[in-house]
Formats: C-alpha cells, structure tokens, sequence
C-alpha cells in the first residue's frame, strides 16, 4: 500500500483513537496490569496482542465470543505457562479504512506483539503491509482471497483459513459428475472475489469444462441491476451458474432469481464455502429461494470435544449478547478464530516473548516525518513469535492445525443440497478419493482412485422440486442461429434433398449427410441452433459448383456447410473440415465387353495343358503300380506281354469311372485303388465345375483397364456436373474439350451405352460415395440400372 495514501487515512482517523486510548485503560485497570504489561495477580508476563473484528456482523461478533472463550480454556489447561495474551480489541465496523486505523493505534499505543484478525479480505491485504513494516505477525481466520498469498512479499501475514482455490476442484468435480461442460460465474465485484475464477476455469479445463460468462455485481447492487442482469443470463443456453458473493447480495440474488423463475427445472445453482458457511446467518425467506442448490463447504469432523464446545459457547454467547433474539450457529469462521489464537498463546510461550519496546525504525525505513507510520517502529519479538506461529502443530477443535507457505491446507469439502426440510449431506470430496457419499473410509473401504461420477453422491432435489439432472443448458431464447450452407441437387439427391412443402411454403432438408449432421447435434452436450440455407439463386436452382458454395464460409455468408463434400487440400486451406464420415477419393466406371470365343474346345479349358500331361502320366504311372502288385496273384493281369499291357491300362482308365469284373486280389492293390479313387474324384469334381461355368457364364472384361488408354484414345469422358472431379480430370491430363457433364445415373447409363464414337462416352467418373450408391442400386436391382447391365457395364 503506497505510504502517501496510508498517511492521508491516519490523518484523518486519528481523532478516533481518544475513545479506543480511554477503553484501553479500562481494560488495563480490570486486569491489574503494570505499565511493564506484567500482570501482577498472576505472576505471568502479559503480551499484549490486538483484534480487529467487525462486531456489526455475525461472523465478527461469533469470532470475538470464540476468541474470549480460546483465551480461557488454554490458560485453564496450561495454568503454569509464564506468558499470558492480553487482548487489546477493536472494531473496523466492516471498513478497510477504519481497520487500517485500528490496526495503527494497537501497534503505536498499546504496541502489540500480533494482531488475530482483521475479518475481510481487503482489509487483510491492508494490514498485512503494514504488519510486514513493523514485524508483527497478523493472523486472519477469515481472509480467503487467493490474492492473499503474501508469503513472499508480506511473510509477516499468516492465514488461518482455507485458501478460496482450494474449492475451485470441489466445484468442478460436481461439474464432471453431472456432464456438465460449461457454466456462468457469479460473482461480487471485488477483486478478492474475482481472484477465484482463475483457479476456477483452470480446474474446469482439467476436466473438459469450461466458464462460458462470469456476471460481475456491485457490492451495493440494487433489486433492478440485479433483475436486468438475471434476465441477460436467462436468454443464454448455459443453466449451470456458479455463486461466489457475500451473504447479503447473495440473499438478494436469489430472491431475484426465484421471482423471474430461475429457480426452476432446468436449472442447477452451486454456492461457494463462504456462502455456504453462513447459511445459518441468512434470512428465512432467502434460504426458501435456494431449495434446490447445491453448496460446497468446508467440512467440520463431528467430535465429543467438538459438541461440548457448541454447548459452552451457546450459554457463553448467549450472556455476552443479551439483546439477540436468536443464537446463531457456530460456524467455521469461528472455530478458526478459536484455533488462531491458541496458536498465538503457544507461540508466545515457545518464543519466550517479554513486553519489550518497539525499536524505532531506521532513517532509510521512514516514510516521512511527523507522521503515525513514520512513528509505528519495529516489534523485536515479531520474528520470534513468526517461526513459533509456523511452527506450531497442534489438534485443533476440528482440525489438525499445520502451516503450509504461511496458510492452512484443505483436507476435505463437504457437498450439501439445500431442501425444505433445511440442509442435506449428499456427499463429500477429498483431494485424494474425489467425490465420496461417506467422508472417512476404513483402510479396506478406501477408495483406490481419484473418482468424479454421479453413482458417488447421493439423490439430489433439484430447483423445481424435480429429482431430474437438469443437463445443463437449454435452447437459449435470443441465440444466433448457425447458418448451414446445403447444396441444390438434381441427381444423387438420397446424399442432400432440399424441397419446399407445398401447402406451409416451410423448407425440408433431409438426406444422408443431412441425418449425419442432425446425430452429431443431437449427442451434443450442449444446445447450438441451426437453420439450414439452400445455396440456391433467386430461382430456385443451385448458385454455383461445391467450390463456390465453400467461398460462401470463407466470405461468412454461411457458418458452415453440409453436403456431399469431398476434402481436397486446396478446400482446406480455406476452411476447415470435419473427419470424414464415408469413404473418399474418384472411381472409374466403363463398360463392359463380351469376351468372344470358341465353344468347340472348351471342354480343353478348365486344365493347363501342364496339368493335362501330368494327369496322363499319373494314369499310367497307376497301370504300372497295378501290374506291379497284381501279375503275380491275380490271372486277369497275366499272359501275353501285350495283353498285360492293355489289361493294366485298361484297369487304370476305367477303375474311376465304372465297376467292371477285373478286381484285384492283394490288400495292397485294393489300398492302391481307394487312393487312386480320391485323387481321381477330386480332379473330375473341379473339372466338371470349370466346364459348367465356361459354358453357362458369359467372361465379361472392361473396354478399359487405365486412365492413360482413354488419353491416348483421345475419348470423351463423364463427370458429375458441378463436381470436384472436373478439376481433377483436367490436373490428371485430359483435355477440358473431351469433358462431358452429368447430372443423372440414368445419364450415365445412356452415355455408357453410347460410347464415345457415337456421342457418348468411354468412361465416367465420380466419387466414391456416388460409386457406393450405384452398387446399392446394382444390388437392389433398379430396373434402369437392370437395362444398362444387359447392355455390359462395369464399376472401378
């Protein structure tokens, strides 16, 4: 904080010290101290230490009730420590100024060896410089502001709270539980408020969320801006809004939100630890306009200490604040308080702190002279007292109480719905588990993994007393709709078919990419409106090629475009395409010609003539394998060397295809024959398969095989009108003369048919999915496709 501006506010606070001087001595005299601060009833050495609270609030009032009570029960348990804290209190009623000035007259008159408070983050943030000045620690239970994190520059500053960011994983792991990927901060415009949202958006990104608005109040809002501005949230598609305010604008906030009907199905609302820490503090009929909303809150481990405690400071609280109609609960804030300040009694007893002197500051520290701050001076006893505050670990009443980069780490939050009947656990979350129904596991029961699912929280009653989820966005009601570009098609139109209802005059797309695009929509996890915009002119007919249609993302005619569109490099220099959701690239279809020839030896064909030779030579090989195993014991392969010849042939060639009387006698001949069987039954089984389909099967064969045979015969090619292939065909070679375009299949089928001596064409080709669609057409046996087969066709 510059000194010009800390010197113009003790200015202008220093007539208020009068009264704090005067209670000060009273204070003095009721406790019997010497101007040494040696308290002469008990024998201890007194260190005074200073409080700045505001008592106008609860937490202020509640915090000061569990400091009194701290100061107590630690002298009550240790009787024989030799130090004592003497409190010097003082109210900044809420105001960083008066804070600052409070803070200024402990240090300067009643020289104060620390300071436990102040209560809000801007004035934490105050006196932590001015504390870092004079070397005396301030303690804060209260101040939560990730901005506050001055340990490198304000070491002197110590938080006894939870830092803010700490909850930012807690929030975002409600976010991943329910799948919902974006949300809309809340907040009060404040810097320490703010400061969360950082840490926010960074936790939500880890899980693939995001913050799509962050709606900035003032402190002071009224009723109006609050309505204009709920209004501006309500006409956005996001229903997943994250709060993070002070209690009394929050009240407002959802009273508002309630009357315009926020507060209904559809919505999800999430407050943050601070909020949720003061629930009991709020106004009946605020809380009746939070049924519904979910709340992350510091957890409070119940415990028999615990309760005894609530009990004692209940009676305690009640006889220190006679005029209060009601008690309120203890809440967080003032349990840490508690805690801060046995903290600070067992730091002052292990740093042996005497009431000594502030030494004045050197003439290279001052600020200038004849001034308070210039006046303010150095505690000897601060750093002392500073290594024993972070040194100290201790059982808190809820907490292990351990100092991390001079602040208390988060352990585990708690996940709370708010219904009618009041407050309900629906689970809790742990840096280490994630979310969990129950906060402490046993060693068996613990989970192994860090988990963020909807199974591990309990039911949740949502705004609207509805038990469903809401998914977290709507159709939003002023949205810019999408504009999608689709193309006008004569042909192929089972790809994209615009048409016009007759009687309504109202547009209908439909076709295969068209349901293609219309799935990826609908499994979203978020609304996008669209409208779909023929790429047409002003009669009706298609406004140019796929090209031209492109050119219209590029000028932003169109967001986008939907159709049959193929991905080349030169598109994608322009925009950018999705992956493709069918096969890509061009095909070739020509016709087909009959394959002419003889019929007379086809008998000749289904065997190589290798085969055919080894064929014979197995049947004689066998007729000698015969004689060999049956001359001797069987008569029908004896006599004549001639007739044994013709017997042992005759046998081979015949055994396969009839039984006759020859038979043979010999175990072996007769194994011999079975496997000479086989082998003969599987050649004639292939042979008289390759002869039936030779003789029943036309051989159709392509006119042609390669693009450079339709170049060099200088033939007319097809293409699809309007299409990419164009350019291609001309890239590839063919001169833009021999082009011929076409819209129909059943002008693809006429050209084929023509061929190109006879105006037609000697190939047509398209893309791959028009090539898919046309076999589908094969196959379902289209009867103008059926004509053209007959007359030979074939797709490459």
């Amino acid at each position: 904080m510059k000194a010009g501006f800390l010197q113009s506010v003790l200015k202008e606070m220093r007539a208020g010290f009068l009264l704090s001087s005067l209670l000060l001595s009273l204070f003095h005299s009721s406790f019997g101290l010497n101007e040494d601060g040696f308290n002469e009833t008990k024998g201890a050495r007194d260190v005074r230490v200073g409080v700045v609270l505001a008592m106008d609030s609860v937490v202020g009032r509640v915090s000061n009730s569990c400091i009194a009570m701290a100061i107590e029960d630690f002298y009550n348990e240790h009787p024989n420590f030799n130090t004592r804290l003497t409190i010097s209190w003082r109210d900044s009623g809420g105001d960083v100024i008066k804070a600052a000035s409070a803070s200024v007259d402990l240090m300067k008159h009643e020289k104060v060896q620390a300071i436990i408070g102040p209560q809000t983050s801007g004035e934490a943030e105050f006196l932590a410089n001015l504390g870092d000045k004079s070397q005396v620690p301030v303690l804060s239970f209260s101040a939560t502001s990730p901005s506050l994190c001055l340990s490198s520059y304000a070491p002197y500053f110590v938080r006894g709270a939870v830092n803010d960011a700490a909850q930012a994983k807690p929030i975002a792991a409600l976010l991943k539980a329910y799948g919902w990927k974006q949300a809309v901060a809340i907040c009060e415009d404040s810097k320490f408020k703010s400061d969360f949202f950082p840490h926010l958006r960074d936790a939500l990104e880890e899980i693939g969320s995001r913050l799509q608005y962050k709606s900035i109040l003032p402190t002071f809002a009224s009723e109006e801006l609050i309505g204009q501005e709920l209004y501006k949230l309500m006409t956005m598609q996001t229903r997943v809004f994250i709060v993070h305010m002070s209690s009394p604008l929050a009240s407002q906030l959802f009273q508002q939100a309630q009357e315009i009907g926020m507060m209904s199905k559809d919505y999800a609302w999430i407050i943050s630890d601070e909020l949720a820490s003061l629930l009991s503090s709020m106004d009946p009929s605020a809380i009746a306009s939070m049924q519904g909303v979910l709340a992350v809150k510091t957890y409070i481990p119940k415990s028999q200490r615990l309760a005894n405690f609530i009990t004692r400071w209940k009676h305690f609280y009640s006889a220190e604040n006679t005029t209060e109609f009601k008690v309120p609960d203890l809440n967080v804030f003032g349990l840490r308080a508690y805690d801060m300040t046995w903290v600070l009694a067992l730091a002052v007893q292990k740093s042996g702190t005497a009431a000594l002197p502030f030494q004045k500051q050197s003439t290279e520290e001052e600020i200038g002279n004849f001034t308070d701050l210039s006046n303010l001076g150095i505690s000897p006893s601060g750093p002392s007292i500073l290594r024993a505050i972070l040194g100290t670990t201790f059982k808190g009443l809820a907490w292990d109480i351990r100092f991390i980069n001079g602040e208390l780490k988060a352990s585990t939050f708690q996940v709370i719905n708010i219904v009618k009947e009041g407050i309900r656990v629906i689970g809790f979350w742990s840096p280490v588990s994630g979310l969990s129904p129950v906060a402490e596991r046993t060693q068996e029961n613990k989970k192994k993994d860090y988990t963020a699912n909807m199974a591990d929280l309990r039911p949740v009653t949502w705004p609207g007393e509805t038990a469903v989820v809401p998914k977290g966005w709507v159709i939003p009601t002023n949205s810019k709709k999408l504009r999608i570009g689709v193309p006008i098609k004569r042909r192929y139109q089972e790809f994209v078919k615009v048409e016009r209802d007759p009687a309504t005059g109202r547009l209908q797309v439909t076709g295969f990419s068209i349901d293609v695009f219309v799935a990826v929509m609908e499994v979203l996890p978020y609304s996008l409106p669209y409208e779909f915009l023929p790429f047409a002119d002003s009669e009706g007919k298609s406004a140019g090629s796929y090209n031209d249609m492109i050119n219209q993302v590029v000028q932003g005619k169109y967001d986008a475009v939907v159709g049959d569109i193929t991905i080349f490099a030169s598109r994608s220099n322009q925009v950018d395409f999705t992956p493709p959701y069918t096969s890509a690239g061009v095909s070739m279809i020509v016709p087909l010609q009959k394959e002419k020839r003889s019929k007379s030896w086809a008998f000749l064909e289904p065997l190589t003539w290798e085969l055919w030779v080894i064929t014979t030579c197995l049947f004689f090989f066998m007729a000698f394998v015969f004689w060999v195993l049956e001359h001797r014991i069987n008569e029908n392969f004896r006599g004549p060397p001639i007739e044994q010849l013709g017997n042992a042939l005759y046998f081979s060639f015949s055994s396969p295809v009839f039984a006759h009387r020859d038979t043979t006698n010999g175990n072996m001949g007769r194994f011999v024959l079975i496997m000479w069987l086989f082998v003969v039954l599987i050649l004639t089984s292939s042979y008289t398969a390759n002869v039936a389909s030779i003789l029943t099967v036309e051989q159709l064969q392509p006119t042609v095989v390669d693009i450079e045979t339709l170049i060099n015969n200088g033939d007319f090619i097809g293409y699809q009108n309007n299409s990419c292939v164009e350019g291609l065909l001309v890239r590839s070679g063919f001169l833009k003369s021999k082009l011929m375009p076409y819209d129909t299949p059943n002008e693809y089928a006429e050209a084929l048919s023509r061929g190109s001596s006879n105006g037609g064409v000697a190939a047509i080709f398209d893309e791959v999915p028009t090539y898919n669609y046309l076999c589908l057409l094969i196959l379902l046996s289209i009867p103008w496709w059926d004509q053209f087969l007959e007359q030979g066709a074939s797709v490459s």
